[in-house]
């Protein structure tokens, strides 16, 4: 570990010594705790869903104009891998 120093609002140091002692743990645990629920919290809202992303994808096609052909999803692995 590597040790660190952080200042807390007068506020946030009450909540963190409440939790700390209603939980009968070190406050240096709660707040590892607490900075790795904050962390899995906002890497979990920045992720993007597969849904999102192809809705992303066809945006910007549709901004730029792409044009595929009709008969694209019949034909797809001849477009992609050339006819076999």
């Amino acid at each position: 570990m590597v040790r660190t120093q952080v200042y807390f609002t007068d506020e946030q140091m009450r909540d963190i010594k409440l939790r700390a002692k209603r939980e009968e743990k070190p406050e240096a645990e709660v707040i590892r705790e607490l900075v790795d629920l904050g962390f899995s919290v906002s890497e979990s809202q920045n992720r993007e869903s597969t849904g999102e992303a192809l809705l992303r994808l066809a945006k910007l096609g549709e901004k730029l104009q792409v044009k595929a052909p009709a008969n694209l999803s019949a034909r797809i692995d001849d477009i992609l891998y050339g006819e076999q």
